[in-house]
């Protein structure tokens, strides 16, 4: 078989792929990309399950891509991972060393693999300026009319949402044609049992907040990151966000998270199916 350009280590959270693409980054003379689309962000460190400790291999370190490259609440998508991604897979193979993708963030493997073609789409001054007089229902509205199926995040602001449309009125701003980048990539899927997942996830965020991601997200609340920016962050975010603001208690938090990750690791694997 010919030699792969790109391995690609995929897999639910909790299923080990960290660990095992630094080993196996060690043992080939590689390069790890990270693939997940909360870990780019900084400071955001327990909540979003940056092992750092899981990238030291016989006491060195294997070196990592995409993770602490922007910051909470900057608008990080598909389209920069793919440019960043793009970035660091030359710069990888420009040095001859193999580029590692490892993630759970199914849509921006797929964004690679799959070889999408994405816009930039640019601001669009005439058409905010018509709609800029609208309510925040009244946009939500527009939006629904424009594109019926849309992430639920596009309604949180006014910002967000004239972004939106922005890009569904926008022919190259989705998905279309294959790039002109083919990458003979070896792509190997982690499928642990579900009980050890489950098990792995419970002992892991246990461990995490005695290690204080707690305060590590009223860190983020006292750098100025809203309710709303946490809530789109999801799981330990959004639950831990409830709690520091009174909503619900302890036991309530660590219940409905707990089961919230068990349920984001079946969605994970739905998607890799």
């Amino acid at each position: 078989m010919k030699s792969p350009e790109l391995i690609v280590i995929l897999g639910p959270t909790a299923s080990g792929k960290t660990r095992l693409a630094a080993l196996l980054s060690d043992n080939v003379g590689g390069e790890i990309i990270s693939a997940d689309s909360r870990q780019v962000y900084r400071g955001m460190n327990l909540g979003t399950g940056k092992d750092y400790k899981d990238y030291i291999v016989d006491g060195k370190p294997v070196a990592y891509h995409l993770i602490d490259i922007a910051e909470p609440g900057e608008d990080y998508n598909v389209f920069r991972f793919q440019q960043d991604f793009y970035a660091a897979f030359n710069d990888i193979v420009s040095r001859d060393k193999l580029p590692i993708l490892c993630g759970g963030t199914g849509l921006y493997i797929e964004s690679v693999l799959g070889k999408y073609s994405l816009s930039n789409v640019p601001e669009n001054k005439p058409l905010r300026a018509a709609l800029m007089h609208l309510s925040q229902q009244e946009l939500s509205e527009y939006l629904r009319r424009l594109k019926p199926v849309h992430n639920t995040t596009d309604l949180l602001d006014h910002e967000r949402t004239l972004r939106a449309i922005e890009i569904a009125t926008h022919e190259s701003g989705q998905p279309s044609q294959p790039l002109n980048t083919s990458i003979n990539a070896f792509i190997f899927g982690l499928n642990p049992g579900r009980e050890q997942v489950r098990m792995r996830i419970t002992t892991r965020l246990q461990q995490r907040l005695k290690e204080g991601m707690i305060e590590e997200v009223q860190g983020l609340v006292e750098r100025g990151v809203t309710m709303q920016m946490l809530d789109y962050y999801g799981l330990e975010y959004r639950y831990i966000a409830r709690y520091i603001a009174g909503l619900i208690s302890y036991d309530q938090m660590f219940a409905r998270l707990n089961i919230a990750i068990h349920q984001f690791a079946k969605r994970q694997m739905t998607w890799f199916r």
